[in-house]
């Protein structure tokens, strides 16, 4: 069956990560994307190695892990739009897409005629989506955004880390980029949303989405406690702000995490873990106190922890239905028999290496599965291949755009 998104195109003119996770997400739900490259170089992240993807003789090629885990499903289209000519392309692929997608400095594309307002006359049906570090509005709407930047600024790292008083503490970022991965979240449903209304109303509309934005309204329970206390929260290294016992902790051989959502789940813990007399003080019969009283219980329990190996306290918790689990390495994680019963590791056709690993998607459809119909396109790989389809360009005047560096054409026949 086609993707539920079969029906569209996109044309991509994002790089680096947040707007490439949003179009792999369209392409693997079935969507067409374009994705839009400057010749010679491509996107950022093509050179952002080691690792690269090593070919058959086990010699890297140009193609660095990161580009790889957020372009699949796409086509290359190298195309240098600051000329007349190239600009003229790209603007013949919107008139006839469904979606752009782009990631450029506020107000950087207007100069070539790509921006909103340009490509909406040609295709009032468009929607496009911009994503930037900070919006397109507000005193910041000017700067440049990162991701360890916005992770700072929109709070997460004054949350996350160890607490300042014990050895190592400080803030923290994220271990991935996270900021931009829920920023691409965030515009791959706003641009779903903008397609149904747009399937009553009959026109397209602008979708205006910001790192800043996702970072802020991501923070989520930690916003509301600010929010209603009027104190930010600080760090709490692995433990949880509003429940007790859920953090990690040290067995006799390695740690876990024990995640007790419920006072039931407490209870089933100490029988577990042989205290059950813990059930008669007060200040542990609830979560609310066992949170008021949390310096007084999580050392009694972490000494307790210590006194078993992580299987001996994993099996008969699990047993008991207490949520808790090892800390995995990723090897550890991809050996992982649920990882692999629901399809978390695929492996791709690679025309330099003969396959590309890459990461499942985790969305399961049962009538419109998601389908893996391409690895990451080397760099203008399918540039003859969409623009003869789509603008009917001949091979000689595609070889003379090539020539003239308007366009990169692939050796590579696709």
């Amino acid at each position: 069956m086609p993707g539920p998104l079969a029906h569209l195109t996109v044309v991509d003119l994002s790089r680096v990560l947040a707007g490439p996770w949003c179009t792999q997400l369209l392409a693997d739900l079935g969507a067409e994307v374009i994705k839009i490259e400057k010749p010679g170089g491509g996107d950022d992240t093509r050179r952002w190695g080691p690792p690269f993807l090593k070919d058959a003789n086990g010699r890297d090629t140009a193609e660095a892990a990161y580009y790889l885990g957020c372009n699949r499903g796409k086509q290359s289209v190298a195309v240098d739009f600051t000329s007349t000519e190239g600009r003229r392309i790209v603007q013949d692929l919107c008139r006839q897409t469904d979606i752009v997608v782009e990631n450029f400095k506020v107000g950087a594309l207007a100069r070539y005629g790509l921006d909103y307002p340009a490509i909406a006359a040609i295709n009032p049906r468009l929607v496009y989506c911009s994503i930037t570090g900070f919006g397109q509005t507000g005193p910041y709407a000017d700067r440049a955004g990162y991701d360890f930047i916005i992770q700072g600024i929109g709070g997460f790292m004054s949350v996350t880390g160890e607490r300042d008083d014990r050895p190592g503490g400080g803030p923290q970022k994220a271990g991935i980029a996270i900021a931009d991965l829920m920023t691409g979240m965030y515009a791959t449903t706003a641009i779903l949303a903008a397609i149904a209304h747009r399937a009553v109303a009959g026109v397209g509309q602008y979708i205006d989405t910001a790192l800043l934005d996702a970072q802020v309204a991501m923070m989520a329970s930690m916003d509301m406690n600010y929010l209603i206390t009027g104190t930010p929260p600080g760090r709490a290294g692995n433990a949880h702000q509003n429940i007790v016992p859920y953090q990690v902790f040290d067995c006799a051989d390695a740690p876990l995490v024990l995640a007790v959502g419920n006072d039931g789940q407490f209870a089933r813990f100490c029988e577990v873990a042989g205290q059950t007399a813990w059930l008669d003080d007060p200040r542990f019969a609830t979560n609310i106190e066992r949170v008021r009283h949390r310096d007084f219980v999580v050392p009694l329990i972490a000494e307790l922890m210590r006194t078993r190996a992580q299987r001996d306290w994993l099996t008969p918790l699990d047993a008991a239905g207490v949520p808790c689990g090892p800390i995995n390495l990723l090897d550890q994680v991809f050996a992982d028999p649920q990882v692999i019963a629901r399809g978390m590791r695929i492996d791709m056709p690679h025309p330099l290496a003969g396959s590309v690993p890459q990461v499942g998607n985790p969305l399961k459809f049962s009538a419109t599965p998601v389908a893996y119909t391409r690895a990451p396109p080397l760099l203008g790989e399918h540039t003859r291949e969409v623009l003869s389809a789509r603008l009917g360009l001949a091979d000689a005047a595609l070889e003379e755009l090539a020539g003239r560096g308007v366009i990169q054409l692939s050796e590579l026949r696709t």
